[in-house]
């Protein structure tokens, strides 16, 4: 297969036409403005919509990105679950600031947050942890996440005994291992495709009284 030349990539370009973003539009509280987005995403069937990247950085400032799943977001912020022995879950230990980013191309729109993460407390984990499917609870309760493993076929047969082990049970008990974690947001961008690269960013930044300055950003 031949590879991708420089030339073809300057080639991909997409005219963005698919709405706007003006301030008159936007509500003035960003959750509010997130739910709004987050709604019309799912009703336009958009796969994996709360599919999100995270981002951390270690103590020295070394970066990471990957994909997870918001879980639920109320006033106070975003949560997602993940093992806490993983290597976002070091990464958050040694630094809480974490950046999320959704991107819902159908509708031309990406949402970044910068905030900080905590973790929720086991109630709360516990609580989402066993209303996953059974194999789900099983897979996250064997995983050494991120960690190196001689092959996959010993985890899938730890996995085959546990389920029929558990073939009865609708939940486990919360692994030592699993938790969440809840972003509070400092700042969060709205940003809209336009045409011509004249894109539409709003952002929302959180002021010392608690309170949301809007503000426009140039594309």
């Amino acid at each position: 297969m031949a590879a991708t030349s420089s030339s073809d990539l300057h080639a991909l370009r997409v005219d963005y036409v698919k709405g706007e973003l003006l301030e008159r539009d936007a509500s003035p509280d960003p959750i509010a403005q997130f739910a709004k987005w987050f709604d019309e995403a799912s009703a336009a069937k958009i796969p994996d919509v709360n599919a999100m990247a995270v981002g951390t950085a270690d103590a020295s400032g070394k970066p990471s990105v990957r994909i997870c799943l918001l879980k639920s977001f109320d006033s106070s912020g975003f949560t997602f679950f993940t093992n806490i022995t993983s290597a976002k879950s070091r990464d958050i230990a040694e630094n809480p600031r974490v950046s999320l980013c959704f991107w819902w191309q159908p509708l031309e729109r990406q949402v970044r947050i910068e905030g900080t993460a905590a973790m929720v407390d086991q109630k709360q984990a516990a609580e989402y942890f066993q209303s996953r499917p059974i194999g789900s609870q099983i897979a996250a309760s064997i995983s050494r996440q991120s960690a190196v493993i001689p092959s996959r076929d010993g985890l899938e047969r730890q996995h085959a005994e546990l389920l029929t082990k558990h073939a009865n049970d609708k939940f486990i008990p919360l692994p030592e291992t699993w938790g969440g974690y809840h972003v509070t947001p400092g700042t969060i961008e709205f940003w809209q495709g336009r045409p011509s690269r004249l894109h539409d960013r709003l952002l929302y930044s959180r002021q010392a009284d608690g309170k949301w300055l809007m503000q426009r950003l140039s594309p």
